[in-house]
């Protein structure tokens, strides 16, 4: 049997993070060890985790101080790798990054698992993210093919092990998917395997911050600017209409006039641009 470790940041989850323990612990495939990272929340979410890691012994509940603000991209990350240090099984087979504001089936890793074993390639999966909108029916977040939201990734270790593990950054979710296909594994996210996130994905900081967040994550990774400014071109077409636009462009710009640096590889950020461009041109691409 495959062993799986799962470790997951959480910070003001108390409304979320008692629906994500309980769809973990109806699983049909438990995890060896499962670490929760309290990221200094200011609500219950700390004695939430408290209560189920004294109930079961492979949870184990970490608490970082309130920094006093929400980290994007970084922060998340820095909070990751305080639970990834607590690791104590001697061996692992995979290594899940799990968000605490997820509800899935109890047979979720089972059929994860199952797509890896079907492809021997596949270094990096997960399930797809889904919303429940006001009249109740499950609207799908859109995302490149090759793309698994960072709300739900699942690493095989050999795959984890060549990408040298995750990039301190914004960005780092599409940064270790590009390493993972410029190596040679593949990345997928599974369309069948649907999750149900319980707030829209970048609620917590609003839609302008969030898209020029998103921009400036967009420029750590090495997009090419005429990729950019097509996707920017695309995008006035969503909610916000323009303002989303402008925003992401403005946050991708910013890392130009900020000078903000890129993640050190030349070899990926080659690889990065010459994936879109073979995209713009409607050659084969990961970029689907």
């Amino acid at each position: 049997m495959k062993q799986f470790v799962i470790i997951t940041p959480a910070r003001d989850e108390e409304e979320h993070i008692e629906k994500t323990v309980l769809a973990v612990l109806a699983q049909t495939l438990r995890p060896a060890q499962w670490i929760i990272v309290n990221d200094g929340s200011r609500d219950s979410t700390g004695s939430i985790i408290d209560r189920y890691a004294k109930q079961y012994s492979w949870i184990i509940a970490c608490h970082r101080q309130n920094r006093g603000y929400r980290e994007a991209g970084g922060g998340v990350i820095n909070t990751f790798y305080d639970g990834y240090a607590l690791m104590t099984v001697p061996y692992w087979d995979f290594l899940v990054k799990l968000d605490a504001d997820l509800k899935f089936s109890a047979d979720y890793f089972e059929r994860c698992f199952a797509e890896f074993e079907r492809n021997p390639q596949l270094g990096i999966g997960g399930g797809a993210i889904y919303h429940e909108d006001q009249n109740g029916n499950m609207k799908l977040e859109n995302n490149p093919k090759f793309h698994v939201r960072g709300a739900t990734k699942i690493y095989k270790r050999e795959c984890w092990e060549e990408i040298g593990g995750l990039v301190h950054a914004p960005g780092w979710d599409t940064i270790d998917e590009v390493k993972a296909n410029m190596l040679g594994w593949k990345t997928q996210t599974f369309p069948d395997l649907k999750i149900s996130h319980q707030r829209f994905t970048g609620a917590a900081d609003g839609a302008w911050k969030d898209c020029v967040k998103n921009g400036r994550a967009n420029y750590i990774t090495g997009y090419h600017p005429i990729f950019m400014f097509a996707k920017c071109i695309k995008r006035i077409g969503s909610k916000p209409y323009v303002k989303g636009a402008v925003a992401l462009w403005w946050g991708y710009m910013s890392g130009y006039w900020k000078r903000m640096p890129r993640v050190q590889d030349l070899n990926l950020i080659k690889y990065t641009r010459n994936q879109q461009m073979r995209r713009l041109l409607l050659q084969e691409s990961i970029w689907k």
